[in-house]
C-alpha cells in the first residue's frame, strides 16, 4: 500500500498507525517512487482532494493508495480555514505565522465560543477503481496560545477539553487514539479486515 503524501510528518503518522495493525502489509509513501506527481488540490471539499490523491498515485505506482486531506474548522470563523487550512495565509506561510493570525481573530473570546474541530477525509484506491472513502472527526477547542511540540500543522493550539492539554502535549500514541486521523485509519483498518 502507497501512502499518497510528500508529508513527511504526516507519512510518518500514518505509517505508524497503519504498521502496528498491519505488521505484515508492505506500506511505504509517495517518496519511494521517484518522480510520483503530487496533483494539485482543486476538489472544494476534502473528500474530493483525498480521492485526487489517492487516484493519482493508485495509477502512477499500480498499488492500492491511501490518501487524506485534512482541515481545521473553527467555529468563531464560519468554518475557516476548512479544506483551505494547508493554504491559509499562503501554502508556504510557516505555521506559527498561520496560528498567530488564528488566534489574533479568536482573540477575546470566552471558551464556549472557541469551538473547532479536526476534520479528516481519507481515500483508498486501486488502479482504475473508484476510491473508498471514510471520514472522521475530532472536536477540540482553539488554545489562547500555542503549547507542546509534538505532532504537527495546528495541534499547538487545539486544546483537547476531555484531556485538559493541546494535541501537541500528547504523545503519538495518546494522539492517534484521539486524532481525527487516528479515528478514521481506524476505520480503514477494520475495512480492511473485513476482507476489503
Amino acid at each position: 500500500m502507497v501512502i499518497a503524501t510528500h508529508n513527511p510528518a504526516k507519512a510518518g503518522e500514518m505509517l505508524a498507525i497503519l504498521g502496528k495493525r498491519f505488521p505484515a502489509l508492505d506500506i511505504v509513501t509517495l517518496a519511494d517512487y521517484p518522480g510520483a506527481p503530487e496533483p494539485e488540490e482543486t476538489g472544494d471539499s476534502y473528500a474530493e482532494n483525498a480521492a485526487i490523491k489517492a487516484r493519482s498515485a493508485a495509477e502512477f505506482t499500480g498499488e492500492w493508495a491511501l490518501a487524506d486531506d485534512a482541515g481545521l474548522e473553527i467555529d468563531a470563523l464560519g468554518g475557516e480555514p476548512g479544506v483551505y487550512s494547508k493554504r491559509f495565509e499562503g501554502e508556504y506561510t510557516p505555521f506559527p505565522v498561520k496560528m498567530a493570525r488564528i488566534l489574533s481573530r479568536v482573540e477575546g473570546l470566552p471558551d464556549e465560543r472557541r469551538g473547532a474541530r479536526f476534520r479528516c477525509f481519507v481515500a483508498l484506491a486501486r488502479p482504475g477503481e473508484e476510491p473508498i472513502l471514510f471520514n472522521a472527526t475530532c472536536e477540540g477547542q482553539i488554545a489562547s496560545a500555542p503549547v507542546g511540540s509534538g505532532g504537527f500543522g495546528y495541534d499547538p493550539i487545539f486544546f483537547l477539553p476531555e484531556l485538559g492539554c493541546c494535541m501537541a502535549e500528547l504523545t503519538p500514541e495518546q494522539k492517534h487514539a484521539v486524532s481525527h486521523r487516528g479515528k478514521v485509519l481506524a476505520k480503514v483498518g477494520d475495512w480492511l479486515h473485513g476482507g476489503c
